[in-house]
């Protein structure tokens, strides 16, 4: 770890965040979506030029329309025109993103002794929050590990454990709530950390009791490495294999999804719908019925 030890914190506008996530030369992505058309744009571009006061008034605007703004969260690959794993330059960050109990989960964060204290804390809604550390030295896999040992650690979000993702952009209304919000960040530290300084054991990771009652939630299992995909597929099997209803599961994963798909509710139910088939199919093979009160969805 290396640190400025006179480190004083300070609150920062979405071009002094984008200035401490990257150089001024590397590519980063931004992702502007209008919740009120499902819109999406994303725009990969230098840092320098995502900073500077034009492309800052851009964004205001898209946000006034109606649009929700974020950023990757790691570097882009010179010539790429994605934020696919494979043109991820490299891992500069891990993360959490706070949507269940979340002033509760961050200062279980604070008071850890198996975490080191966040670089960034961003309040993304009352009571809600997404959490970045600076790294260096990680792969991509073992960045997505410790994502995932985080995630159930602190009951964060399962969808916000891959090394693509993109979290919000500071300086900007969360446009899901109906009462305006404006994302707030808040730099502690400019440590950068390595993997030494995270001594979580993958193990035996549960979220802590007070963060993790009530129904299940979507957790994905740090051993495996499977995909997003891969774990929405199988939980909604779970789900619909107990006999829940199919349109609750199908709500679930797309509000767990809404930040990472273009359609999330189509996603959810072509998934939900997937799942009822390779389950009707175990049911016949075995001669067994479907869950009583069970109803079939189609895809759209």
């Amino acid at each position: 770890m290396s640190t400025d030890t006179a480190f004083t914190p300070r609150s920062l506008t979405a071009s002094e965040y984008v200035r401490e996530l990257f150089g001024p030369m590397d590519n980063a992505a931004i992702l502007v979506r209008n919740r009120f058309t499902d819109h999406t744009v994303q725009t990969i571009a230098k840092a320098a030029a995502i900073a500077s006061p034009g492309f800052q008034a851009w964004l205001a605007n898209q946000s006034a329309a109606g649009s929700d703004v974020f950023v990757g969260m790691n570097p882009i690959k010179d010539g790429a025109y994605t934020r696919t794993k494979p043109h991820i330059k490299d891992i500069r960050h891990v993360y959490l993103d706070l949507d269940r109990k979340g002033d509760e989960a961050l200062e279980a964060i604070r008071n850890s002794v198996e975490v080191p204290a966040p670089n960034f804390v961003l309040d993304t809604s009352p009571g809600k929050h997404q959490v970045v550390w600076k790294v260096s030295g990680f792969s991509q896999d073992e960045a997505e590990s410790l994502l995932h040992s985080l995630a159930n650690q602190f009951g964060g979000d399962p969808a916000a454990t891959d090394s693509t993702r993109v979290l919000r952009l500071p300086g900007f209304a969360n446009r899901k709530l109906t009462e305006e919000f404006i994302v707030h960040a808040r730099q502690e530290t400019d440590a950068v950390y390595t993997a030494r300084d995270f001594t979580i054991h993958e193990g035996a990771l549960e979220p802590p009791r007070h963060l993790g009652q009530g129904q299940e939630r979507l957790r994905t299992v740090p051993s495996g490495h499977k995909s997003q995909s891969e774990h929405d597929w199988a939980f909604a099997k779970r789900a619909l294999a107990r006999g829940d209803d199919p349109e609750v599961v199908i709500q679930r994963i797309a509000d767990y999804r809404a930040e990472d798909k273009a359609d999330p509710n189509n996603y959810a139910r072509r998934t939900v719908a997937k799942a009822q088939a390779q389950l009707e199919q175990g049911r016949q093979a075995t001669g067994a019925k479907a869950a009583p009160g069970s109803t079939s969805v189609r895809e759209r």
